[in-house]
């Protein structure tokens, strides 16, 4: 389970997502991935989107090497000008691969996903996020250590005069709570093709 306050620097002080993020292993090579989001403009009550996601994952190895086949449905709430809103809704079919190395005290995850995207017309897009977390007063990511977190994660449509959708970079410190719940603070900032977004994020991540 992900907690995510975000301020944006545009519309509003303070938004925030709520997102719920779910692996169940069926054995020691199927899993089965359900996540849900839910942000709002504001802290409360101004709802921006809602996304709900899940997949079948096959493991190539073992905690290393995952390919997973997906399905995400996205409604959205979006300002046009400001007061009038817009409704849509999105169908995704994605297929992603993710693989983890650790190399000394640094933790990398990569993640490959290639989306198609049924709305009012098709698009397909490509997204690689890059993750790494380093341990600090420890060697490993055990029970009540600190640890930097950064990310990037760059989006890119399949079409060359719109190839560039976004690209969001962040970083931040985390605590490692116990074998279940790490804690996380940092700011990401999303830049987009004629803008950015400056946002404060707060995580919660659970696994069950």
């Amino acid at each position: 389970m992900v907690l995510s306050l975000q301020g944006f620097s545009q519309n509003t002080v303070l938004g925030n997502w709520l997102v719920y993020i779910g692996n169940k292993e069926i054995n020691s090579r199927l899993n089965v991935h359900h996540e849900i989001q839910y942000r709002n403009y504001n802290l409360l009550g101004d709802k921006e989107q809602f996304l709900a996601r899940t997949g079948v994952g096959y493991n190539l190895s073992e905690n290393n090497n995952n390919l997973l086949l997906g399905y995400a449905y996205i409604q959205s709430n979006n300002y046009q000008g400001e007061h009038q809103r817009i409704r849509s809704e999105e169908h995704r079919i994605y297929q992603q691969f993710i693989t983890k190395q650790v190399f000394g005290r640094s933790y990398w995850w990569h993640r490959y996903r290639f989306e198609q995207r049924f709305a009012d017309d098709f698009k397909m897009r490509l997204r690689y996020f890059l993750n790494v977390r380093v341990p600090l007063n420890s060697t490993k990511l055990d029970p009540g250590t600190f640890f930097l977190s950064g990310y990037n994660e760059l989006f890119m449509n399949v079409k060359k005069d719109t190839a560039f959708d976004r690209n969001r970079l962040y970083g931040g410190m985390g605590y490692q709570v116990n074998s279940f719940i790490k804690l996380e603070l940092g700011y990401m900032n999303q830049f987009l093709a004629s803008t950015n977004r400056d946002q404060l994020n707060v995580f919660m991540f659970a696994k069950f």
